[in-house]
């Protein structure tokens, strides 16, 4: 897909993105993390690059959780697979 530039709106200020993703999943994914810091920008009092650091760090968590899981899913995918393959 060729790349294309998409403008999205974070923390009250826009940002162009270059990519061959869709603008809608740019979208999606801006306003998510727009959506991440204004909630941890209310629960906490800390400073906005502070507030970004956290939110990144929350986000990467859920990212290389979800990324364990995955991996354990496809080893759980492969035994059974092996497992159905292979007559006793």
């Amino acid at each position: 897909m060729e790349k294309q530039t998409t403008t999205v709106r974070v923390a009250g200020k826009e940002y162009t993105l270059v990519s061959s993703d869709s603008p809608e999943h740019l979208s999606r994914v801006a306003a998510y993390v727009d959506r991440r810091i204004t909630e941890t920008a209310y629960a906490t009092r800390l400073g906005k690059e502070s507030v970004a650091v956290l939110v990144s760090l929350n986000i990467t968590d859920e990212l290389m959780k979800a990324h364990d899981e995955n991996a354990r899913l496809r080893r759980e995918l492969t035994a059974l697979r092996r497992a159905e393959n292979d007559p006793e």
